[in-house]
């Protein structure tokens, strides 16, 4: 349904009748939820990213183990280190850019070493400064994603050592997450976040390593919610798992294993979905990429316009060795010229975490909307930014009480303008973006 969802539709419904007193013009009709700030939200998802490790270098020849004949890489010409100067220059641009995404760091990279502890090979202030970066200068705008364990062997988590075969079903890529339980899988998760947390960072959500769980969906969803509630006491959780890349099938996030919602402890799984391959670098920085794929030239073809233009999340990724490009930066300059592009060709896109977009969807799902006479009522069990709702009414001059406080709402000269707690109104209907809190809001006429 694009960026509108109409509540009439979903499990956000209205509820009750809509009378027509002299500030409310409009009969029963349906409000509809359109995106966030009335924007296509984008967001950028690195893969095999970590500090220090190069994860091409040292996770080949452990794939090559499994699958001889699958990878044949000169693995050892590759970096084994993706240095910080280089993570340096890559945030820099991006805060410069606006752009905002997901930052992978795997915990036990490549069964090498522990982030938490120390990683052969480096010191232990190379480690704690590399460290530092990601935490105080991607977390801001980064969601930062365990990615499992290591990325490669499966870690018995009872004793912190791979389990001894060298097979799929004790690689995590492959075979070993396809028919755990919920449990188990959230078990897994949770040592993985676990080892972040003592690494200093917080996390709403996690990656899957290869073809971790892709058979067995509902009880990762499931899985990451427990692990991310343990840990971290988020009641939201999201991961990353799939890719869709065919035109005309939707990559809106999928809001899985709802509970609590009547309640004081609602909680959910978000399935977030990019829509493109990795058109960089590849995940061994050995394959070069191509902008056009992206977004073309002209500005007018390619995969991202064709997501932008349905209005549904346009989530892009790329793999951490493949924007370093062995130094050569090829994905780098790749990414660049894609994110200029954008920028060129779109006025009506906004950077946002995947933290920040799965909690939209769940608010927008979830959300239960009653409209009597001058007054819109709002139960939310999950809170969000920028929730952004069409009346078919006109609303003067909306007042909006929550958590106890009221709020004048600014009015905003066109529907690019929304900022939390403005509304413009256009013919016969009122367009209020707000900051939703959980439990109950009230919006009303104040005239």
């Amino acid at each position: 349904m694009k960026r509108r969802t109409f509540l009439k539709n979903t499990t956000i419904s209205t509820a009750g009748s809509v009378l027509s007193p002299i500030n409310l013009k409009a009969d029963n009709a349906a409000i509809e939820v359109l995106n966030p700030y009335n924007r296509v939200p984008v967001n950028f998802i690195i893969d095999d990213s970590t500090a220090l490790v190069n994860l091409a270098y040292y996770g080949i020849p452990q794939f090559a183990e499994v699958f001889p004949d699958n990878y044949k890489q000169d693995w050892k010409n590759l970096p084994r280190e993706i240095p910080d100067s280089f993570v340096l220059e890559f945030l820099e641009w991006c805060d410069q850019n606006g752009v905002k995404g997901k930052y992978s760091m795997v915990p036990y990279p490549a069964c090498t070493g522990w982030l938490h502890r120390f990683i052969p090979g480096w010191s232990r202030k190379e480690l704690n400064d590399s460290l530092k970066i990601v935490r105080e200068l991607a977390q801001p705008n980064w969601d930062i994603h365990s990615e499992m364990i290591s990325h490669t062997r499966v870690i018995d988590i009872k004793t912190g050592v791979p389990y001894p075969e060298a097979s799929p079903d004790y690689m995590e890529n492959w075979e070993w997450s396809q028919e755990r339980s919920a449990d188990e899988l959230g078990e897994y998760i949770a040592y993985s976040l676990q080892i972040l947390e003592e690494a200093g960072f917080h996390c709403d959500g996690v990656t899957t390593p290869g073809g971790f769980g892709s058979r067995n969906i509902p009880n990762l969803a499931k899985g990451t919610q427990y692990a991310v509630r343990e840990v971290f006491g988020e009641s939201v959780a999201h991961f990353f798992r799939d890719v869709i890349t065919e035109p005309g099938k939707s990559v809106q996030p999928q809001v899985m294993h709802p509970t609590g919602l009547q309640g004081s402890d609602p909680s959910c799984s978000v399935h977030m979905i990019a829509c493109t391959g990795d058109w960089f670098g590849g995940w061994d920085g050995l394959t070069p990429g191509d902008a056009d794929k992206f977004i073309t030239a002209d500005l007018e073809g390619g995969r991202l316009p064709e997501v932008i233009e349905s209005e549904e999340p346009a989530i892009f990724i790329c793999h951490w060795p493949g924007i370093y490009y062995n130094g050569e930066k090829l994905g780098f300059n790749i990414f660049k010229t894609v994110v200029n592009r954008l920028h060129e060709r779109y006025d009506n896109l906004r950077w946002m975490k995947l933290t920040e977009i799965a909690h939209y969807w769940a608010a927008r799902e979830h959300t239960v909307a009653k409209v009597t006479i001058n007054e819109v009522s709002l139960s939310a069990p999950f809170s969000t930014s920028g929730f952004t709702i069409k009346l078919p009414f006109v609303m003067e001059n909306p007042e909006l009480e929550s958590n106890g406080k009221s709020l004048q709402l600014r009015k905003v000269k066109d529907e690019l303008s929304f900022e939390d707690g403005t509304y413009y109104m256009e013919g016969n209907s009122t367009t209020i973006c707000l900051k939703l809190h959980k439990g109950q809001s009230y919006l009303r006429s104040q005239v």
